[in-house]
């Protein structure tokens, strides 16, 4: 009898599951059938002081692209090396969750690349949202730490499984198996991107071959003839296809014979491939990092990806001002796109900040230092956007226009342009109230957030926080806010 029900209970509980995936594929289904609009892309800029961390842009056709946020940074780490870089961008079957993972990582702090794959983070920093503008902070998760010798955990992605319900984790680690030291794929599982599975080889080329960059991409069936298409940076850019995620892989090609490798055989060298199946149509663009050239991302596009000849390279495209590092591009509803483009998608004005009482002299930055100057070479030192403040949405911060994510701040009671990199003290130190001029109330001035009796006012042309007592303080402390 307890055998039975034993029995009865294992049937019971893989009926639940079955069914539990079941549903979780129908609710993918009816999300995909939602119309789809347009296209966010996720992606790090380089190796500057603010470059490895998360930018946005969008597109309507998918070749075209905008930088959004003004072309600053959407989301700063504050966590582990307080940088990343090669984000993907996961949405939920039935679109009510999604998640932003990343490699945690910040070369521009001095760290080496040997140091970094040999010494590295083992975790990967993770944004969370219920409708892609209002993020969670970020946290760690470590899915490469149970890896023996692991190094790093680099260019992570994810991407739902309908035969398990939950989320496939893939990355690249640096370790030694089988008395051979490189980078191989792994993955994980999770439900939530806070608690994974134990972590388990995914991709291991022959000999001393390792792999980092590698992305899947979903299609009909009925297209090549596989679900599931990856496109892998293994020496060349390999593309494998496979009716399920963990299941074996067939080698379709690779893209030498367009001239494309990783390295292997020379020619245009690219990393990062990065899938964009196209909006409303049985298409695929490939996104591929041009990184040997500096040239950025180039797309090839195919409509049937079960042979890498059926590719055809691409040349109406372009990227907007920002360099697009290694990212992700995810499709957007119309609902989605709305949401977005009503964050990050407005333009503020761009203004200058003119001297009341040395009216030919506008506040200027030279060499990450700000004064105020008259006949500014470049104008752009001294155009600046007036933005809700960074510590207090109902005050201001005055971003830079030539350096985006850069704003005034005060150091010691003297200001510096500088990246904002997500802490309390700088959005306080950088954030201000924009009140009726002291000189004149048509003018403008600006009283200290964190220091409340003192203002923004240049000294022998020099910017600085003072507390003002006189009229000359007062002229000091007044500009007009103009375009």
């Amino acid at each position: 009898m307890q055998r039975t029900l034993s029995r009865l209970g294992a049937a019971l509980v893989a009926a639940l599951l079955l069914l539990t995936a079941q549903v979780l594929v129908a609710v993918d289904r009816a999300s995909a059938a939602d119309p789809l609009t347009g296209y966010l892309m996720a992606h790090f800029t380089g190796e500057t002081a603010i470059g490895e961390q998360i930018y946005l842009a969008h597109s309507t056709d998918g070749l075209h692209w905008n930088d959004l946020n003004d072309g600053a940074p959407v989301l700063l780490s504050t966590v582990g090396t307080k940088g990343v870089r090669d984000p993907a961008i996961v949405r939920s079957p039935n679109g009510d969750r999604y998640w932003i993972i990343a490699t945690d990582l910040r070369i521009a702090s001095g760290t080496s690349w040997s140091d970094a794959a040999n010494n590295g983070s083992t975790s990967l920093v993770v944004w969370e949202s219920a409708d892609l503008v209002n993020w969670s902070a970020p946290r760690l998760i470590n899915v490469a730490g149970a890896i023996p010798g692991a190094g790093d955990a680099w260019a992570p992605e994810a991407i739902f499984d309908p035969a398990s319900g939950d989320y496939v984790i893939y990355w690249a680690t640096n370790a030694s198996l089988n008395g051979v030291k490189k980078h191989r794929v792994y993955y994980t599982r999770t439900r939530d991107f806070r608690t994974v599975t134990a972590p388990a080889v995914y991709i291991d080329r022959p000999g001393g071959q390792g792999v980092i960059d590698t992305q899947i991409v979903e299609s009909p069936t009925s297209v090549g003839g596989f679900r599931y298409y990856r496109a892998s940076a293994d020496g060349q850019i390999t593309v494998e296809g496979s009716n399920s995620i963990l299941g074996s892989w067939t080698r379709i090609g690779d893209l030498s014979h367009m001239g494309i490798s990783n390295g292997a055989t020379g020619g245009n060298v690219v990393e990062g491939p990065m899938w964009m199946p196209v909006n409303g149509k049985t298409e695929w663009m490939l996104w591929l990092d041009q990184f040997a050239t500096g040239r950025g991302y180039m797309p090839i596009t195919s409509t049937n990806l079960g042979s890498t000849n059926n590719f055809r390279t691409v040349t109406d495209y372009s990227l907007g001002t920002n360099r697009k590092r290694h990212g992700g591009i995810m499709s957007l509803t119309s609902a989605e796109e709305s949401r977005v483009l009503g964050k990050y998608g407005v333009s503020r004005p761009v203004n200058r900040l003119q001297s009341f009482n040395f009216q030919d002299r506008f506040v200027r930055h030279a060499s990450f230092d700000v004064r105020i100057d008259p006949n500014v070479s470049p104008l752009q030192d001294s155009q600046f956007r007036i933005v809700p403040g960074l510590a207090d949405a109902t005050t201001v911060s005055i971003q830079s226009v030539n350096f985006p994510g850069y704003y005034l701040r005060h150091i010691n009671y003297d200001f510096v342009l500088a990246p904002y990199d997500g802490t309390a003290q700088f959005a306080a130190d950088a954030t201000f109230r924009q009140v009726a001029g002291l000189a004149s109330s048509s003018w403008s001035s600006f009283q200290s957030y964190n220091h409340p009796d003192h203002y923004i006012r240049h000294y022998a042309y020099q910017l600085k926080l003072d507390p003002i007592t006189t009229a000359t303080g007062r002229g000091d402390a007044t500009f007009r806010v103009t375009s």
